[in-house]
């Protein structure tokens, strides 16, 4: 089926569906060379099909070394799972300088802004956490 391009008739779940009432954050990383681990850290969450619908999968990686430092797998597309796994991260590996995300729902949400920009989570060597995005 692969070779003929066929696909089955079922709808991808769009994991970067901003939230309008959400506010847009800057993309902090164009032209920004990274050149250390913790400088800048990216969360995603993809899909993986399943036989009957699908799961999320939202994973903290370090810019620099490309390690995957957390990880979730969840049912539904919530907040509450990115925070789960930045908060591991963080207190695995310590602070980032950068937290990069696209505008989806999930890092958006007050909650997961919270986590990156609240209290204990801002000073990164002395500086003003950035959150990118």
């Amino acid at each position: 089926m692969k070779r003929m391009g066929v696909e089955a008739l079922y709808c991808e779940p769009n994991t970067s569906r901003r939230n309008a009432q959400h506010k847009i954050w800057p993309y902090l990383l164009r032209g920004l060379k990274i050149e250390r681990a913790n400088q800048a850290w990216a969360l995603d969450t993809t899909y993986i099909p399943m036989a009957r619908g699908f799961v999320y999968l939202t994973a903290v990686v370090d810019w620099a070394s490309r390690k995957v430092l957390s990880h979730r797998v969840a049912i539904t597309l919530e907040a509450v799972h990115a925070v789960e796994a930045l908060e591991e991260a963080f207190a695995r590996y310590g602070l980032p300088d950068i937290v990069n995300t696209d505008q989806g729902s999930q890092f958006t949400a007050g909650a997961f802004t919270a986590a990156v920009l609240g209290p204990g989570h801002p000073a990164v060597d002395g500086r003003q956490g950035k959150l990118a995005r």
